[in-house]
């Protein structure tokens, strides 16, 4: 969709302004990275490099709730996006699309089991974007490449039969099919299937 273009092309404008950090390396933590990216996500948005720029908010990390109602937050969003448009449009104030966030390399089983259990799968049971049909993830490659990432998740997905939702190579444009990009199909329970867009951004 259109929505889901602008976000990964913004999100990989700010990551060329990340990886030019000095300070940043394989052992950097999640969070710290996680700051530099919304922070140049920001900067992306302001500078008018896309029409986009003055229509989406790049928000704070928040806690969230992931069921109406719910008084007291069960989860943590790295990365929330605020869309003018809908705002407007529906009088929606909760995040309009999620960026999870996770350190990741095809050689660590216990990076890609996180990335899988306490990423994808927090979006496929409704934890995050429970009434979105798209949600997004950012894996920093810490070694090896992207292939190797994409590889160690979906065998990860394998072990427990899910290979129907392994990462697939995905692209909006001709101009926008690169080895970061990638796409993948979860069924939920309450709700029909959420496609998550991946960025896998090799540090």
């Amino acid at each position: 969709t259109e929505v889901a273009y602008s976000i990964m092309q913004t999100l990989m404008a700010a990551w060329e302004l990340v990886r030019r950090s000095p300070g940043l390396q394989a052992s950097t933590g999640e969070v710290e990275i996680t700051e530099q990216v919304r922070d140049a996500m920001r900067k992306v948005l302001n500078s008018g490099q896309f029409p986009w720029g003055r229509t989406m908010i790049v928000l704070p990390g928040t806690e969230s709730r992931s069921e109406e109602g719910m008084r007291i937050p069960d989860g943590r969003i790295d990365i929330p996006l605020l869309l003018i448009e809908i705002t407007v449009r529906y009088g929606e104030h909760d995040p309009h699309a999620i960026i999870e966030c996770k350190r990741i390399a095809g050689s660590d089983s216990r990076l890609c089991r996180e990335y899988v259990y306490e990423g994808i799968d927090r979006f496929k049971n409704g934890k995050y974007a429970s009434n979105h049909s798209n949600g997004f993830m950012a894996g920093y490659v810490i070694a090896g490449d992207e292939r190797a990432a994409v590889n160690g998740i979906n065998s990860q997905l394998s072990k427990k039969s899910r290979i129907a939702e392994s990462l697939m190579p995905s692209k909006f444009t001709t101009s926008l099919y690169s080895p970061w990009l990638w796409k993948s199909c979860h069924p939920r329970r309450k709700t029909s299937s959420i496609t998550l867009h991946h960025g896998l951004l090799r540090i």
